[in-house]
């Protein structure tokens, strides 16, 4: 089954429709599948639903989607760093469901898995709770909350073999595997491909079982609030 592809593009070619739900890695700046980002934006494919963990800057990831209207609604748990979101979500025109860190991780993991549901304090006497259903275990309550199945998820790691099993470095893999398990298509962009065989089992972060599309490129290195100390 071939799996590396030679571009962005290629590799979403007959992936996208308007209207789609996209389950996007990274954690802030770190980690997110910029490339494949960037060819959804040529793409022009509109009216899509997001769940990332936030939406990038105002030029720089997903934030790059809400400049051309392609973005309908954010499923996300931080949204700061970025002016035009706040214009958008303020106006009306950006829906926004939040959920914290922890239970939109689990929600993608559960999706992967094959999980509907799961119970969860998290969010209990909060707006998050309105409208879900809640349950009591020993005196506490749990909300429900409903795993994701994502049409398309997109990623990025480090490294990867021929068939997907990837290495992600860091802060990357808090949201990269588990947005990568919960897509019926998982699209991933690596900095380097090695040969099958070359990584150690035992290091690796993501089984290529998950991974049905695979590009290599070069990824341009942000950090979104710099912060140095004077000269001396």
């Amino acid at each position: 089954m071939k799996k590396v592809y030679s571009s962005a593009s290629e590799a979403l070619e007959g992936l996208l429709f308007d209207g789609m739900l996209i389950a996007a890695g990274g954690f802030g700046l770190c980690g997110i599948p910029e490339l494949l980002i960037d060819a959804i934006k040529e793409a022009g494919t509109k009216d899509l639903t997001f769940a990332s963990n936030n939406a990038g800057v105002d030029d720089f990831g997903i934030g790059r989607l809400l400049h051309t209207r392609q973005v309908k609604k954010m499923i996300s748990s931080y949204v700061g760093e970025n002016a035009e979101f706040m214009r958008q979500y303020l106006s009306g025109e950006l829906e926004l469901e939040f959920n914290p860190q922890g239970t939109l991780a689990e929600r993608m993991r559960a999706g992967g898995c094959g999980i509907p549901g799961f119970y969860t304090k998290t969010g209990v006497g909060t707006v998050i709770a309105d409208g879900k259903d809640v349950k009591s275990w020993n005196g506490q309550d749990y909300i429900l909350e409903e795993g994701i199945f994502a049409d398309l998820a997109i990623v990025k790691a480090w490294k990867a073999d021929e068939t997907g099993n990837a290495i992600f470095r860091k802060t990357a893999r808090n949201f990269n595997p588990p947005a990568a398990m919960c897509g019926k298509t998982c699209v991933m962009e690596v900095e380097e491909i090695v040969p099958v065989g070359s990584l150690d089992p035992d290091h690796i972060h993501l089984p290529g079982i998950y991974v049905h599309r695979l590009i290599q490129g070069a990824h341009e290195k942000r950090i979104e609030q710099r912060t140095v100390r004077e000269a001396k």
